[in-house]
């Protein structure tokens, strides 16, 4: 992905900035007009939690708000998108690093390791196990607490899968609306109707879906805590927890036993990986984790869809799968593409000479600067308007994928799964009514006397 880093990345250089007088960030009279807004827009874009969650809430939610059908479909729209948002950037970070990393799995380990094994956490399997400067306790340790965290941590796939049946009761008990046609406005005439057997169904399935959810991530707890106090013990609890943290290399190896020596297909499996990603030192949400939770909310959609109706299945499955597989593969597909237009046509080479044929790679914030400072010197140029040129540059690189993530896959897929699933109601009443009028004909045929009676009857 896009890799433009925090801000806070300058504060280690600001006094050495300012006596040698480079440009900095910092000095808000450096730019100006185009280059000031191109700032905030990187600035917008900064590794943090809580400004990415309010960035790509917006870039989802928005586009369905513009696009709501009622307001039971607004509100529970807006239910799934601020909890999903809420679960992909806050959740691993407080569960998996603030609560289960550096309180419960810490606080479980001999005091005399604690800090030893808290300290390999972030780190991968190999760099654990490589390590000469830590004893062998310590790597069996950190595998196996690790593991458990992971474990631990499947509340998050879980929470993603049982989502969708919050919101639908959510909505059953706020608008009183169990059936998709009437929540979506599908009806036109406004003659809605309840069905209160499927409200009691919705109802009830809702409830035991999200009790099921608590037992299964209780579970996932317990036995993350197990694991870590009893992996060190056996290689077979080893195993088992490599295999937890990278399935994919696992199953690489099984399908070299099994006889297929393909270096293609070990290399894709083995790039499945459920471990955690390292963001300087602590753990955030990878990208087999983001596999993972983002598919299973998938079949958390379509099943609690099946509770509404046919119709609220078919529009799942009509926008969801596309959503799942950009938000996986379609940014990085994307940016490699657009990566590939720009260096054939030697566009935007000052801010590029990092980027290589796996993405994006853009100078950082605090790298500008000097960046802007260096092609001044060697082109005997001014470095304000070198440093105002290479910020427009980074901020039109970094916002193409981000715009075309609103447009495309907020604003119009929104628009064209509403008209899709419309235009399926439209043409679903017409076959109802059809269906109805060719047995009305039927019936007119086999029992022609009735029909005239009751013509008669109405005539009088």
């Amino acid at each position: 992905m896009i890799k433009v880093n925090n801000y806070n990345n300058l504060k280690n250089n600001n006094n050495s900035n300012k006596r040698q007088k480079n440009i900095s960030f910092k000095s808000s009279a450096t730019l100006s007009g185009a280059a000031k807004i191109a700032d905030i827009f990187l600035k917008s874009q900064e590794n943090l939690s809580s400004t990415r969650f309010i960035q790509d809430t917006a870039t989802n939610w928005a586009p369905k708000a513009i696009f709501a059908r009622s307001k039971a479909d607004f509100a529970e729209m807006s239910f799934l998108e601020f909890l999903e948002s809420g679960i992909f950037y806050f959740a691993s970070p407080i569960l998996g690093e603030k609560l289960f990393r550096n309180k419960i799995f810490k606080n479980i380990l001999p005091t005399s390791l604690k800090d030893k094994v808290n300290e390999q956490i972030p780190k991968t399997v190999e760099q654990i196990t490589s390590n000469t400067a830590i004893s062998d306790e310590v790597k069996k340790r950190a595998i196996s607490t690790k593991a458990g965290i992971v474990l631990a941590c499947a509340a998050i796939p879980i929470a993603e899968y049982t989502l969708s049946f919050a919101k639908n009761l959510f909505t059953l008990k706020t608008f009183k609306k169990s059936n998709f046609n009437n929540i979506a406005n599908l009806d036109k005439t406004h003659k809605e109707t309840e069905d209160k057997e499927q409200q009691e169904r919705v109802e009830k399935n809702s409830k035991r879906q999200l009790k099921k959810a608590l037992i299964l991530s209780g579970v996932g707890v317990a036995s993350g805590v197990a694991l870590a106090l009893n992996g060190h013990k056996s290689d077979l609890l080893q195993n088992v927890s490599k295999t937890i943290l990278e399935p994919g290399k696992t199953a690489a190896k099984m399908v070299s036993k099994a006889g297929i020596k393909s270096e293609k297909v070990s290399n894709v499996l083995s790039k499945f990986s459920l471990d955690f990603a390292n963001n300087n030192g602590k753990l955030a949400l990878s990208k087999g984790q983001l596999a993972l939770t983002a598919i299973l909310g998938l079949f958390g959609y379509s099943k609690a869809a099946e509770d509404r109706g046919k119709l609220d299945v078919a529009e799942v499955w009509t926008r969801v799968p596309l959503v799942v597989f950009y938000t996986i593969f379609g940014g990085e597909l994307f940016e490699k593409a657009f990566t590939k237009i720009l260096k054939k046509n030697n566009k935007f080479s000052d801010i590029l000479s990092k980027t290589t044929e796996n993405g994006l790679n853009l100078p950082t914030r605090a790298e500008l600067p000097k960046l802007a400072e260096k092609i001044a010197k060697a082109r005997n140029t001014n470095p304000a308007k070198e440093l105002s040129r290479l910020t427009k540059e980074t901020a039109f690189v970094s916002a193409v994928p981000y715009a075309f993530s609103l447009l495309f896959m907020g604003l119009t897929l929104s628009a064209i799964t509403r008209l899709w699933t419309q235009y399926r109601y439209n043409h679903q009443q017409k076959d109802e009514a059809k269906d109805k009028m060719n047995f009305i004909i039927y019936a007119k045929q086999q029992a022609p006397e009735i029909f005239k009676d009751i013509e008669l009857n109405n005539q009088t």
